[in-house]
C-alpha cells in the first residue's frame, strides 16, 4: 500500500493561477500528486500543515552556478567581461573538487529554504554538485560548462569530449532527479567547430544543449561582425537550437531573434538581477512572450546576484519588464509567476510545476502571516511583489520533505555555513597568493 502525505489546512495555487482552499494528497514513493481537493488530511498517512499558507508549485530556478556560492560578494561592482576574466575565472581556476561541493551545498540549502525543488546548472567538478543534489533531494539539470577560449585544439576537444561524458555519465542519478545536459558556455567562448560538433552529437544521442546567448553587446557584436547575422540566427545556423535547447539570458536579442527563438521552441532564462547587477541591459522579456518565446527564471551565480532567492527574480522580472517595455502592465504579475514555474519545469524538461493530479509532487508551502503579506487582495500579486524566500514554510520534492518549519532536513545549516567561510576563505587566500 501506498505512503501517503497530505499538504492539509491550507488553499492551493492551481494551474490556473486560482486560489482555492483545498488539500494535497501525494503518493510518497511514486513522487506524485494523488488528489486535490477538500478534506484529504483523513486519507493520509502522514500530513503536513499548511494552514495560514497557500500552496505553489516548486519553483524552478533555471540557470544557476550553484557553487559560486563561495564567490558572494568576492568581485562586485565591475562589467561582465572584466569581472569574468579579471576575477572569476582567476579564483574559479583555483576551486578544487571539495570547494564545488561546498559551496554546492551551501546554494542547495539556500534554495530548499526559498522553495526551490529544481534548478538548471553549469558548472565544472559536477560529479560533486551531482552527490549534492542527491543528498538534499531536489531536483536539476546538470551539465559541464565548456570553454575553449585560449586552449590549443587537443584540449579544447577534450573540454568537449568530457561535458558529453559527464553527460552520459550522470543522467538518471539521484533515483531520475538528476537530468544533463551538454553545456557550451556561449558562442563567444566556444569555437564555432566545436559548437557544431556538439549540435551534432548531441541530437544524435538525444542531450539538450544550454548555453549563454546574447547577455551583452559584447557577445553580440563580435557575432554580427563577423557572420552578418544576429547570435540566434549563428547558433541556429550551427544547429543549436531547438525544442531540447534551453539559452541564458537574451538580453539583447531583437525580434528578429525572438521569431526565431519561438519558431524552434527554444526557452530563455530570465536573470533580471544578475542582468542589472553586471549592467548587461534589460531583457525584453514582454515581447519574448509577446512572440511565443517559453521564458523561464535564473538567478545566475550566486557572484553576480547575489542569492539565489527565486522570490527576487519574480520581483526583479515583473519590475524590471515594465522599465524595458516603458509599460506598467508587461511582465504581470501571472506571467512572471508561471515564468519561475511552468516555464522553468518546462525549459529543465522536469515536468513539475504545477498542482494537479498526476503532476509531480513539487511544491512549497508560503506561509502568509506576516505583515508584509496583508492584507490578501491578491495571493499571486503577493507571491511577484511581497512574498520574500524566508517566508517559506515548507519544501517538498518528489514527495519527500525536504524542509519542514523552515528546518532543512538533509544539512546541518549551521555546519554549511561555517564549511563554506572556511573554504570560501582559502580559495580567495590562493588566488591572490
Amino acid at each position: 500500500m501506498a505512503d501517503t502525505l497530505a499538504v492539509a489546512g491550507g488553499r492551493v495555487l492551481d494551474p490556473e493561477l486560482a486560489v482555492r482552499e483545498a488539500d494535497i494528497l501525494i503518493d510518497v514513493d511514486a513522487g506524485e500528486i494523488l488528489a486535490v481537493a477538500p478534506d484529504l488530511a483523513a486519507d493520509a498517512d502522514r500530513t503536513l500543515d499548511a494552514g495560514g499558507g497557500l500552496v505553489i508549485p516548486g519553483l524552478v530556478n533555471a540557470h544557476c552556478h550553484v557553487a559560486m556560492t563561495l564567490l558572494r560578494g568576492y568581485a562586485d561592482d565591475e562589467p561582465l567581461e572584466t569581472w569574468l576574466r579579471d576575477h572569476v575565472w582567476p579564483v574559479e581556476a583555483e576551486l578544487s573538487a571539495e570547494d564545488v561541493r561546498v559551496g554546492a551545498e551551501l546554494g542547495l540549502v539556500e534554495m530548499i529554504r526559498s522553495g526551490v525543488t529544481a534548478f538548471g546548472d553549469m558548472y565544472f567538478h559536477v560529479d560533486e554538485v551531482a552527490a549534492a543534489v542527491e543528498r538534499a533531494g531536489v531536483r536539476a539539470r546538470l551539465g559541464r560548462g565548456v570553454v575553449t577560449v585560449g586552449k590549443d585544439e587537443a584540449a579544447a576537444r577534450e573540454d568537449l569530449e568530457e561535458s558529453f561524458a559527464v553527460a552520459e555519465r550522470l543522467d538518471g542519478a539521484a533515483d531520475g532527479r538528476i537530468r544533463t545536459a551538454v553545456m557550451p558556455h556561449s558562442l563567444t567562448t566556444v569555437d564555432d567547430d566545436l559548437l557544431a560538433a556538439a549540435a551534432d552529437r548531441a541530437g544524435d544521442a538525444d542531450v539538450p544543449i544550454h548555453f549563454h546567448l546574447d547577455e551583452t553587446t559584447d557577445e553580440v557584436d563580435p557575432i554580427v561582425d563577423e557572420h552578418g547575422v544576429r547570435p540566434a540566427e549563428h547558433a541556429d545556423d550551427l544547429g543549436l537550437l531547438g525544442p531540447d535547447t534551453w539559452v541564458a539570458h537574451g538580453v539583447h536579442a531583437d525580434a528578429t531573434e525572438l521569431e526565431l527563438l519561438a519558431e524552434r521552441d527554444t526557452s530563455v532564462v530570465h536573470c533580471p538581477a544578475s542582468n542589472m547587477k553586471l549592467a548587461s541591459g534589460a531583457a525584453p522579456v514582454q515581447a519574448m512572450l509577446d512572440a511565443g518565446v517559453p521564458v523561464a527564471l535564473g538567478t545566475d551565480g550566486a557572484a553576480s546576484n547575489n542569492d539565489l532567492d527565486v522570490f527576487d527574480e519574480l520581483r526583479d522580472a515583473a519590475m524590471l519588464g515594465k522599465l524595458a517595455a516603458d509599460d506598467a502592465a508587461a511582465v504581470a504579475a501571472e506571467s512572471a509567476v508561471r515564468m519561475a514555474t511552468r516555464g522553468g519545469a518546462g525549459a529543465l524538461g522536469v515536468g513539475a510545476g504545477r498542482i494537479e493530479d498526476g503532476a509531480p509532487a513539487d511544491l512549497a508551502v508560503v506561509d502568509l502571516q506576516a505583515p508584509h503579506l496583508s492584507p490578501e487582495h491578491d495571493l499571486v500579486s503577493h507571491l511577484v511583489y511581497a512574498a520574500r524566500g524566508s517566508d517559506v514554510r515548507h519544501t517538498v520534492c518528489d514527495g519527500d520533505v525536504l524542509m519542514r518549519d523552515r528546518n532543512v532536513l538533509a544539512f546541518d545549516e549551521a555546519a554549511v555555513r561555517e564549511r563554506a567561510q572556511e573554504h570560501a576563505e582559502a580559495v580567495v587566500a590562493r588566488t591572490e597568493a
